[in-house]
């Protein structure tokens, strides 16, 4: 076989329709997998739509734990991750052990986990909330005393919008976003007068507290969609630049800092996605019983406070 993007793009199709397989990429896997994917979107969707697929085999296209939630969500599925690899440096910060001594030093806090958490930590959980609803979730909470894992800048997000909250913090969470500066920001600002500034809450507070628009890659996503607005300042992983340069042609995105690269995420290529429908890559998902029930308990409560 010539071996083209495209030419690999269809090999893929085909066999996936064959072996009756569902692929899933997170949105900032690279456009040539987002192209191919059955589902495109953020951590938690994905899992919710594999869930509903008919499909006995899933294939992530992101990094762990993202494998292990669409796991506990489909154990009657095999799931695979197409790059062994790729892991995420806030989900592996902490660990289960670590959690349950704070915990035992402030029994009184709600443990409310970012969903970009490994399937050990979300069996010490309350709930289980993503970036888009951890706001609404907090607020929902009858606790008053939050305990936050594991990333400070989404739980400092989250507090700020929650007064009525008292929100522990532990110092955690995603370093790519946390990377960028709030001069990065101002200076871009400066660059592009006109565009809005759209950002991720896993971003530092002094950048968030410059955007015009804080919210999950999907809400980011969303708002570039349907504004009338002709530029924008993208304040989250690069891929997300280049899939709104291919939808909206029109209008002209800008990246917030040449830093906001996840090595993770770019880990997972094409030809890996091909070699794991082949059945000559990829690492099968394997969660015992007891981590699945009881990581499913703070999903469950997120899906019904949420």
């Amino acid at each position: 076989m010539n071996r083209t993007t495209s030419n690999i793009q269809s090999e893929i199709r085909r066999l996936c329709a064959e072996r009756d397989i569902c692929i899933l990429a997170h949105s900032y896997q690279s456009h040539a997998i987002t192209e191919v994917a059955d589902f495109v979107g953020d951590s938690f969707a994905l899992s919710v739509k594999a869930a509903k697929a008919p499909n006995k085999t899933l294939i992530m296209c992101g990094v762990r734990f993202m494998a292990e939630t669409a796991k506990i969500l489909s154990p009657d599925k095999t799931v695979y991750l197409a790059a062994p690899e790729a892991g995420c440096p806030m989900a592996e910060q902490m660990s289960r052990d670590y959690i349950l001594s704070v915990k035992q030093a402030h029994p009184d806090h709600a443990v409310v986990a970012y969903v970009n958490t490994t399937a050990e930590l979300k069996t010490i959980a309350d709930v289980c909330v993503t970036s888009s609803s951890a706001v609404k979730i907090v607020k929902s909470l009858e606790a008053k005393k939050i305990l936050f894992i594991p990333d400070c800048n989404l739980g400092s997000y989250v507090a700020a919008q929650c007064p009525e909250k008292e929100v522990l913090l532990l110092q955690g969470g995603c370093p790519i976003h946390a990377s960028v500066t709030a001069e990065e920001a101002a200076a871009a600002k400066a660059a592009h007068p006109g565009a809005k500034l759209l950002v991720h809450p896993e971003c530092i507070p002094g950048v968030v507290a410059q955007a015009d628009v804080v919210g999950s890659t999907k809400d980011i996503l969303d708002y570039a969609h349907a504004s009338d607005e002709k530029e924008f300042i993208i304040g989250t992983e690069l891929s997300i630049v280049e899939h709104l340069q291919f939808d909206c042609p029109d209008k002209r995105f800008y990246p917030l800092s040449s830093k906001l690269i996840c090595a993770n995420m770019k880990l997972t290529t094409l030809i890996d996605l091909y070699n794991c429908v082949l059945g000559a890559g990829g690492e099968e998902i394997v969660l015992d019983d007891d981590t699945m029930r009881d990581a499913r308990r703070c999903i469950d409560a997120m899906i019904a406070l949420g």
